[in-house]
């Protein structure tokens, strides 16, 4: 069900302690750590705790929950301190845009040149 843990989902594991991280901030709704293939020198993932596939269904759902993720990307940025020189907060939404694990993440990028449109 929407919002309950799945015992298949690697960051569910790593919400429940069970798969280690490197977490650099942890709210009441949100985990956010370092990614284990960064593709900048600021690459977080903020992931909500509730389990939801992708970025609609939870702002559908829990859209507080969805609006806490923005909010801890934006407090990513500035405790990496790339908020002024800009960053990047991505969704990737389905397969087909590159989401390889199907549970709500942004992916907080900064610290070098990201040019537009991406990839």
């Amino acid at each position: 069900m929407a919002g309950e843990p799945q015992a298949d989902c690697l960051f569910c594991k790593i919400v429940a302690g069970e798969v280690p991280a490197t977490v650099v901030r942890e709210t009441e709704t949100t985990v956010a750590f370092r990614d284990i293939n960064p593709q900048a020198p600021t690459h977080v993932l903020v992931i909500p705790k509730v389990h939801y596939p992708d970025a609609a269904t939870l702002a559908a759902a829990e859209p507080g929950v969805a609006a806490d993720i923005l909010r801890e990307a934006a407090e990513v940025a500035a405790m990496d301190k790339v908020d002024g020189s800009g960053f990047r907060i991505v969704f990737n939404t389905g397969a087909g845009a590159g989401q390889t694990v199907f549970h709500t993440h942004a992916h907080v990028l900064g610290g070098r040149g990201l040019e537009w449109p991406p990839g």
